[in-house]
């Protein structure tokens, strides 16, 4: 098996030179719980950014995608609210996002266009801008390399745990680091999620080379998830580098750079995703999807999706039932051109696998062997079609009964 090029470390979004953050409480969410966080760059970093595809964008999205797209813009800061999306708000919300770029913009000295600001919650409910711009001077005050923890948990909404991962790497003799936290816990599917995601890293690379890079790894990771097969307005992944290792600027031309630290972010992201799959609300599993053998990566990646998006497959693994009938049938539907009479299914994890279906054969199978790998908290479902050299993964978590408790209630 080959060895990573990097380590895991401590820190989480603030691991890398130069990044600062915080975290406070506004009021937006209940018993005074941390609701707005902000993240700063000593150096103003060179951005990259995914958002969502849906046609419905919240304001942010909008400010973001905007600003960073804009020819040779830096970002200094990252400002984040949960408790309010300030989506389907109209002009008003984006004159909010505005109001809340120039307040931070005043505390840390750049431009309103320098800063990324961040959104989720509730959708079509008016952003009360004024909570949270009486909290940027807190925060600007408290900001330093301790306040991830803080940072990382008020983003949050239904998510149970913060998602927070870093690594360093050698390129050039220096040490380069990469940190990110993330929310996302429903309304989670491709493309990308409602999901909110901040990498940094003390790196020098080209920003073309860093935008195509993270274009690739979302297609892979984020867009490889799905909790409740929802599209959200407000999904945002952004990396913001800085420069501060001092290295090279990391090019496509020089591939040992470029692949050493193209592997370092792919798994932090690698990392997130999963993280956010497993969070899933009401979810009790990780389910992640192996396809191989199929005859293109977008069948590939088309029967991995069916598969984790499938509400029959997601309730079999909540309950148990090695069902594999719910999961043939699921890529069935998928439009994909495949011979049933090739295809194998298993079931795995660290309690072993176990074989459902042969070259389209039904197997009989240990059902107490299965109840035992479907009792993990992972499980992995195995498809190989028989047909081609292409495979993918997808990820995605069972859905429960707690799912539509906490979707039913969710406004109260």
């Amino acid at each position: 098996m080959k060895q990573n090029s990097f380590n895991k470390i401590s820190g989480g979004i603030t691991a890398p030179k130069g990044f600062k953050a915080s975290g406070a409480s506004t009021g937006l969410k209940a018993n005074d719980q941390l609701d707005v966080a902000l993240i700063e760059s000593e150096k103003e970093a060179v951005p990259a950014i995914v958002v969502t595809k849906n046609a419905v964008k919240a304001a942010p999205v909008l400010w973001d995608d905007q600003i960073v797209r804009k020819d040779k813009n830096k970002i200094k800061a990252i400002m984040v609210n949960s408790g309010n999306a300030n989506a389907c708000t109209g002009s008003q919300g984006l004159l909010d996002v505005q109001k809340e770029a120039k307040c931070v913009s005043d505390y840390i000295d750049c431009a309103p266009e320098q800063v990324i600001v961040s959104s989720t919650g509730v959708i079509g409910v008016p952003l009360p801008v004024d909570q949270i711009t009486s909290q940027i001077p807190v925060l600007a005050k408290k900001l330093s390399k301790e306040g991830e923890k803080e940072a990382s948990h008020a983003i949050l909404t239904t998510d149970l745990v913060p998602k927070t991962i870093a690594v360093e790497t050698e390129i050039d003799g220096k040490t380069i680091h990469i940190g990110a936290m993330a929310k996302g816990s429903g309304m989670i599917c491709p493309n990308i999620a409602t999901m909110l995601s901040f990498i940094t890293t003390d790196a020098c690379i080209d920003q073309d080379c860093l935008q195509r890079m993270l274009n690739i790894i979302a297609r892979d990771t984020y867009n490889m998830i799905s909790v409740d097969g929802d599209m959200s307005t407000n999904d945002t992944v952004v990396v913001l580098a800085n420069g501060l290792a001092g290295n090279r600027a990391i090019t496509e031309s020089n591939i040992d750079a470029y692949s050493k630290f193209f592997e370092a972010l792919y798994f932090v992201n690698e990392t997130i995703a999963k993280s956010i799959a497993r969070d899933g609300e009401g979810a009790t599993k990780l389910i992640e999807v192996h396809v191989k053998n199929a005859d293109s990566i977008e069948d590939a990646r088309i029967l991995s999706k069916a598969v984790v998006k499938s509400n029959l497959v997601k309730t079999a693994i909540f309950g148990e039932d090695a069902n594999w009938g719910r999961v043939l049938s699921s890529i069935g539907a998928t439009g994909v051109e495949f011979s049933p009479s090739s295809v194998s299914l298993t079931f795995s994890n660290s309690k072993g696998e176990i074989l459902l279906l042969d070259h389209g054969k039904p197997v009989d199978f240990d059902e107490a062997l299965a109840k035992n790998i479907l009792n993990e908290k992972e499980i992995i479902i195995n498809v190989d079609m028989g047909d081609g050299i292409y495979k993918s993964v997808a990820w995605g978590c069972d859905l429960s009964y707690d799912y539509v408790k906490i979707n039913a209630e969710y406004r109260t």
